[in-house]
């Protein structure tokens, strides 16, 4: 659809899904979902001041034709930002380098799909700089998707790890869904920023079909050292930092301002964060979580134990989602890393993990647990929370 008669001449476009928030001059978008229905509300979005209203079977594909007319009008610089882990805390740490000399515009909250990334764009105005585009996938196709919308000239991958198998179906399907970011900034003259030392995201970049015949550049970034004096936990990190201390050199901001800026950042949405409450020391990662980042947030955790009975680390671990026939198996993984490091005080969260032979207790829910733990209190303890949050592990820190 032609757009232009919306877009023509004005500085900012005001789009909501949700009827109660109408406001007059705003765009109206009909979503018809599995428990709801936009159209029942289209009237009443009229008589709210609605200036327009996209409805119908094609209402998403419609917001997405708007979005991508609407960064075409705006014309400026967008970084897409895509990988199995890390991509929220690099698009946090990206944006706070670069606020330091830019207006930035950057996904908020888990605004990184087929719907969040429209409405992101929509927020774009002629007062921001730079956007930063964070982009999510669980099956083939989805990042492509993503970058027709936003039409990135700049793209980074933190990672590619065993995630949404149920979806990708195999790691390499995880590989040839990421890459697609790749393609794309081939195939427009793009500037890649990419992990030197990462063997997938290298082959990944080779394998792209428009490799060999593009001009597009590839910046650089090591995976450590980790930058001492930060908020973050977890030496997993240290990519994440140096690819946001790499983005910001590109555009001008010295290292030395982008290390003051990311030791000023403090993580929120229960992602590497640590907290002391009156009891225990807790380090909370429970927002996502998959094989990969598993292993890592565990390794990063372990430290000498320094408890007068020997060992002071808790474990409380959510279950894995979306892995699909590798469920079991990569379960598994998890429970036989812990034996082997001789870890005794671990609680398992969901179902999932009763496929194993792990000989901790396993809980239903978070508030079984939450049940058992007020009745066995956990004390002057080092507590790792990590899950998906599916499986709502934040609500156990009120317990500990």
């Amino acid at each position: 659809m032609d757009w232009n008669f919306l877009i023509r001449n004005k500085s900012s476009i005001t789009v909501t899904t949700d009827s109660r928030t109408v406001t007059p001059g705003c765009v109206f978008v009909a979503l018809k979902g599995e428990h709801f229905d936009g159209n029942d509300y289209v009237e009443q979005a009229k008589k709210d001041g609605a200036v327009y209203i996209i409805k119908g079977e094609n209402a998403l594909a419609e917001l997405q034709d708007l979005a991508r007319a609407w960064r075409r009008q705006w014309g400026k610089t967008v970084i897409a930002i895509t990988g199995t882990n890390g991509k929220t805390t690099t698009k946090e740490l990206t944006a706070t380098v670069l606020r330091t000399k830019y207006n930035v515009l950057y996904t908020e909250g888990n605004y990184n799909n087929a719907l969040g990334v429209p409405l992101t764009l929509l927020r774009l105005t002629d007062e921001h700089d730079l956007a930063i585009i964070e982009m999510g996938a669980s099956h083939p196709g989805d990042i492509k998707e993503l970058v027709d919308i936003a039409e990135p000239n700049y793209g980074l991958i933190t990672n590619v790890g065993r995630a949404h198998l149920q979806g990708f179906g195999s790691f390499e399907g995880v590989k040839r869904t990421k890459a697609e970011l790749y393609d794309y900034l081939l195939a427009h003259n793009g500037t890649i920023f990419q992990n030197a030392d990462n063997p997938f995201l290298k082959e990944m970049l080779a394998n792209s079909a428009c490799a060999l015949t593009s001009d597009c550049k590839a910046l650089l970034y090591p995976s450590s050292p980790m930058l001492e004096g930060t908020h973050l936990v977890g030496d997993y990190n240290a990519e994440n930092i140096q690819a946001a201390i790499c983005v910001g050199a590109h555009f001008g901001i010295s290292r030395n301002n982008a290390e003051d800026a990311i030791r000023a950042y403090i993580p929120t949405n229960n992602r590497s964060q640590a907290m002391k409450t009156e009891h225990n020391d807790l380090v909370v990662d429970a927002y996502n979580a998959n094989p990969t980042s598993m292993t890592a947030a565990i390794q990063a955790f372990q430290q000498p134990h320094s408890s007068t009975d020997g060992n002071d680390a808790v474990y409380i671990l959510g279950a894995m989602r979306e892995l699909g026939d590798y469920s079991k198996l990569e379960h598994q993984n998890i429970a036989n890393m812990l034996l082997e490091r001789k870890e005794n005080n671990v609680f398992l969260v969901g179902d999932e993990w009763k496929d194993t032979t792990a000989p901790y207790p396993i809980f239903s829910d978070v508030n079984e647990l939450a049940a058992f733990i007020n009745m066995h209190p956990i004390t002057n303890k080092r507590v790792l929370i990590k899950g998906s949050h599916s499986n709502h592990l934040e609500k156990i820190i009120t317990s500990l």
